[in-house]
């Protein structure tokens, strides 16, 4: 078997290393035990969703993107090493998180069928990668309220919806409970973006790990430039009430995927 290049390599580790929330996985393994079955059943998926995850944020950092600098509290993977690398790590971490999935001797063809499915459809021109272009050319227009809600639920909430629809799907729920767990990710995933959006304008760059009033700078649409900060807060709050009523339709009894809304709420950085 060909080697991977160590400068590759070094670059790919260097950001699937470096931290964050690995909220994905949690969700998707939440999910999965909240139908009855245990995260093992999608270990390999979680990690495969987190590698396309850290592939967009790779991206994203990139000077023809949102140029930043930092990432986490570490230099962005660019400024680590270069442009071409970073670019190189991110095809790379995209490539190799269907590898992952297809490998895998605890799954069946049809689930690997499944994984692959959701992941791509996710992740692709009809899911991130879309919301990463509407959210570029939202830039220095004022948008409405529902259009900055579809470039969210494209560009953050479809891989939360993959995370908790896959790990639905791997429990056995029935398709009523797949489409309320999908609502539930919809909802969760502006829940998400809404509390993004006040720590840009709120949260303490220590904690966040990158400096605040960036959205402001690029003149990007936000719900508190749309609403106002409290606006925004109020937004939120409806999101949370509308993710909490779609737990209950999908009849779980799933204390962490409850909490996970609170911390999705609540959440400092």
């Amino acid at each position: 078997m060909i080697a991977i290049p160590d400068p590759l390599k070094k670059s790919m580790l260097y950001s699937i290393e470096a931290g964050g929330k690995r909220i994905r996985p949690i969700l998707m393994m939440a999910s999965c035990e909240a139908f009855g079955s245990t995260y093992e059943k999608v270990l390999s998926a979680s990690v495969a969703l987190e590698m396309v995850h850290t592939y967009s944020l790779i991206h994203d950092d990139l000077p023809a993107m949102d140029d930043d600098d930092y990432r986490r509290g570490k230099w962005t993977n660019h400024k680590m090493f270069d442009e071409a690398t970073a670019i190189l790590a991110g095809d790379a971490l995209l490539t190799y998180s269907f590898e992952i999935i297809s490998k895998d001797s605890q799954l069946t063809d049809s689930h690997k069928v499944f994984l692959m499915k959701e992941l791509a459809e996710a992740s692709g021109p009809r899911g991130m990668v879309a919301g990463q272009v509407l959210d570029m050319e939202a830039e220095n227009k004022m948008i409405t309220v529902e259009e900055l809600e579809m470039i969210h639920h494209l560009k953050t909430g479809q891989l939360l919806k993959c995370a908790i629809r896959s790990g639905a799907f791997m429990a056995d729920a029935n398709q009523k409970q797949l489409k309320a767990m999908e609502t539930f990710a919809y909802y969760l995933g502006l829940i998400f973006q809404v509390q993004d959006d006040i720590l840009d304008v709120t949260g303490n760059p220590n904690k966040i790990g990158k400096a605040v009033g960036g959205d402001e700078q690029k003149l990007k649409s936000t719900y508190p430039r749309l609403l106002g900060l409290d606006g925004a807060i109020q937004q939120k709050q409806r999101y949370v009430q509308l993710a909490k009523s779609k737990l209950l339709e999908a009849d779980v009894n799933s204390t962490i995927l409850e909490e996970l809304i609170e911390y999705f709420n609540q959440r400092d950085h």
